[in-house]
């Protein structure tokens, strides 16, 4: 119970990422603020979550023993991201933990000049800015309280390139570069910024996730493909699963970590090491 007594906000907790991070944090005492967009957006060449999904996320959450809120909310509306966060604080008077995870991984599949300057911004405005948004409306509250934990999910796209992905890569880096920035703005308050990079992430249908679906989609390979792809590139020799990147978060968001603040912690099974 490393977490009891905490208020954890999760942005893009419907499925995946988000939903293993969720649950495995209400398992270890925190209480929870659920965001996600649960509608389609404009732009992105697949499904994104849904309402149910994201109700689904809460009633795991419950279930081991949580109280629970969700909202929605898209990312890339400023307005919307500060009634999330001003909801969560008169309801549960703090945020503890906020863990960035809303994202998307297309429009892309492209080489950098074919990318249209609307598919550019989009990418940007959820991967990046929403990221940004986030931590500009929780921020003073952790700076009042003199305590908290943000946590960046990234992607090792924040560390090395990756072929016909300009536009996510860019705006992983970016999110790495927000987070040492960001680390050292906060660090006097003892409030933590921490970039968590997960490697290729495996589709797991308990938590519905479909990240490296979308990618092999955006590359026009076969999923199986796709995956023996990264396998082989993988120095474990498997694709990282969503636990573990759920196990992580919830070290950085924990009292554990207390003294870790502006780092890059890489979950890829060796990946970057190369």
């Amino acid at each position: 119970m490393r977490l009891k007594n905490k208020l954890v906000l999760v942005t893009g907790a419907a499925r995946g990422i988000g939903r293993s991070c969720s649950v495995r944090f209400a398992e270890e005492g925190a209480d929870l603020v659920l965001l996600d967009v649960c509608a389609e957006v404009p732009g992105v060449p697949y499904p994104l979550a849904t309402e149910t999904q994201l109700e689904r996320t809460a009633q795991l959450c419950r279930r081991a023993g949580a109280s629970v809120l969700t909202v929605h909310c898209d990312v890339r509306d400023t307005a919307a991201v500060d009634r999330a966060v001003r909801d969560a604080v008169r309801r549960y008077g703090r945020v503890d933990v906020l863990v960035n995870n809303a994202g998307i991984a297309a429009p892309s599949g492209k080489p950098a000049h074919a990318i249209t300057e609307e598919e550019w911004s989009l990418m940007l405005d959820v991967d990046l800015f929403g990221a940004w948004r986030l931590i500009r409306a929780v921020a003073p509250h952790m700076v009042r309280a003199r305590s908290g934990s943000v946590i960046n999910i990234a992607s090792t796209a924040g560390l090395v390139g990756y072929r016909h992905f300009a536009g996510y890569v860019a705006a992983k880096h970016g999110l790495v570069g927000l987070t040492k920035a960001a680390a050292l703005d906060y660090a006097p308050v003892k409030v933590r910024v921490n970039a968590l990079c997960p490697g290729s992430v495996r589709d797991d249908p308990r938590v519905e996730s479909r990240m490296l679906s979308e990618i092999a989609r955006s590359l026009d390979v076969a999923v199986e493909e796709h995956e023996n792809t990264f396998v082989q590139a993988q120095p474990m020799n498997a694709l990282i699963e969503p636990q573990d990147i759920a196990a992580a978060a919830v070290w950085l968001g924990s009292d554990d970590s207390h003294q870790v603040t502006g780092t890059v912690l890489t979950v890829d099974g060796g990946f970057t090491a190369h």
